[in-house]
């Protein structure tokens, strides 16, 4: 999709890398990112509260996506703010 985007003159630098984790992790988005300098990822997909930081450390992470969020079952509005906000300060 990268190089399709880039031949059809659209120039599309913002990509979604999903899933994540079970496409490789870290090492395939590496690999990807190398020869597209200039695009930026939001990687989802097996991304949890631990790993977040691991991938937002990368240069061509933009943010992640992860349901670590919202647990399963009735959503508990309190926690999932609790969640969100705690996730927002992630760097």
């Amino acid at each position: 999709k990268i190089t399709k985007s880039w031949r059809r003159q659209l120039r599309l630098s913002h990509f979604k890398f999903f899933p994540a984790e079970s496409s490789g992790g870290i090492s395939a988005l590496k690999a990807l990112a190398a020869p597209f300098h200039q695009c930026r990822f939001c990687p989802t997909g097996g991304i949890t509260a631990a790993t977040a930081q691991n991938w937002l450390s990368l240069d061509p992470v933009l943010c992640v996506g992860g349901s670590w969020v919202v647990d399963k079952g009735p959503p508990d509005r309190t926690l999932i703010e609790t969640k969100a906000r705690e996730a927002a300060l992630l760097r």
